[in-house]
């Protein structure tokens, strides 16, 4: 009868120091699956809009987490990570206080794992803030390539890389759809009407790239951005002003702690009912044994 007391006491104490357990440990799982890390870059594609100072803000923080000065047309910032969650992305004129009413704001949620390009696009009567969605895995064997069309003086582009038409008539300001094409280096030629600008590429196996048509100094551009490179991850990097180490650090898990506590306060107790028998079950354990 008391043997049968003593193990009903222990399975209590078992139950109690697995809910004790149990709880944070589910807490700390279904945390971690909603945390984590995505990317983002910030460019500033709009021809006739000056320098800008470009603003990132998590949700509910008005301290910037990123502050790129003077930003210029052409302008596209390496991909840095940043935890997931809600943010918001605000241009100021160049110079303009941090804290005066941005030109213009928009708000993008990074999902874990995703990237994304936070872009000013449009003329400088038109400028909007465009969140792009970029894609980081490409079919085996294949490279994908997608067009951003920035150039005010051509309004309407068609993109080919060798014999694979990319982006067919493409307005001013719009981002065609990302195209599997063989992977190598071939020739991206753009064509707006009588004009046509060309350009050599290389479109790695494995690779994503964004390529964007731009007004240059003397006709049209065509800059490259990889997007990824085969892991499934954007291209590491990062500028001096203001990138790097974003992501807060959190408290490390209560988890382990709570374990230590649990099974501390478990052996305590076990031992104490031990103890109050006089120590008799060590020596049936004794007795068992020979």
């Amino acid at each position: 009868m008391k043997l049968a007391k003593i193990t009903r006491r222990i399975l209590i104490l078992l139950a109690a120091s697995a809910l004790l357990l149990g709880i944070p440990a589910a807490t700390a799982f279904a945390s971690s699956a909603t945390t984590g890390t995505g990317w983002i870059r910030l460019a500033h594609l709009s021809p006739n809009t000056p320098a800008v100072d470009v603003y990132l803000y998590s949700a509910g923080n008005s301290n910037a987490k990123v502050v790129l000065h003077h930003v210029a047309y052409g302008t596209v910032s390496p991909y840095e990570p940043v935890a997931a969650g809600d943010y918001s992305v605000a241009m100021r004129a160049t110079g303009a206080s941090p804290t005066s009413p941005p030109v213009l704001s928009t708000s993008v949620t990074i999902v874990v794992g995703h990237a994304y390009t936070v872009a000013g696009m449009g003329p400088e009567s038109g400028l909007r803030l465009q969140v792009l969605e970029d894609t980081l895995v490409t079919p085996a064997g294949q490279a994908l390539a997608r067009v951003i069309q920035a150039s005010l003086k051509q309004q309407v582009v068609t993109v080919t890389f060798g014999s694979t038409v990319l982006a067919n008539n493409l307005k001013f300001g719009s981002v065609s759809s990302y195209q599997a094409v063989l992977p190598g280096t071939d020739t991206v030629t753009v064509t707006a009407g009588s004009t046509t600008a060309t350009s050599s590429v290389t479109l790695a196996a494995g690779t994503v790239h964004t390529l964007v048509v731009l007004d240059g100094a003397s006709g049209l551009e065509v800059v490259s951005l990889e997007d990824a490179s085969g892991s499934g991850k954007p291209p590491t990097g990062g500028v001096s002003t203001g990138f790097g180490g974003m992501a807060p650090r959190g408290p490390g898990s209560p988890v382990p702690w709570l374990a230590v506590i649990g099974a501390g306060a478990l052996l305590a107790l076990t031992g104490g009912l031990g103890m109050r028998r006089g120590g008799l079950r060590p020596r049936r354990q004794l007795r068992t044994g020979i």
